[in-house]
């Protein structure tokens, strides 16, 4: 498994009452589709070998989101996705650091 399963049952009952919600195995991971856009994605980074969300925050709440601890751009290709948010485990360490997915943070 690439993702980390307990991270995934934190972040579902966040996203009950958004609308249609479908899970994708893909890119190694794990994504939660709202409505048919991807909206947070579940990873293990290789690289820092720690658990990743991508999350779609959409361009009017990034800035905002951008400033909380474990924030960082979503960057794939060197060019940061604007409205897409990388977010490490210093920003969902807490329940409480994961409200904001419950929120109107999607921009779908």
């Amino acid at each position: 498994m690439a993702y980390n399963e307990y991270l995934a049952d934190r972040v579902r009952p966040r996203l009950k009452g958004k609308g249609f919600v479908e899970e994708k195995k893909m890119m190694g991971g794990l994504i939660f589709m709202v409505n048919g856009k991807m909206c947070i994605g579940i990873m293990f980074d290789k690289k820092t070998e720690e658990d990743k969300l991508m999350v779609r925050v959409g361009k009017l709440n990034y800035e905002e989101l951008l400033n909380k601890p474990g924030s960082s751009p979503m960057d794939f290709t060197g060019k940061a996705s604007r409205g897409f948010l990388f977010v490490g485990p210093d920003g969902f360490d807490n329940e409480n650091d994961l409200d904001f997915l419950g929120g109107e943070s999607f921009g779908v």
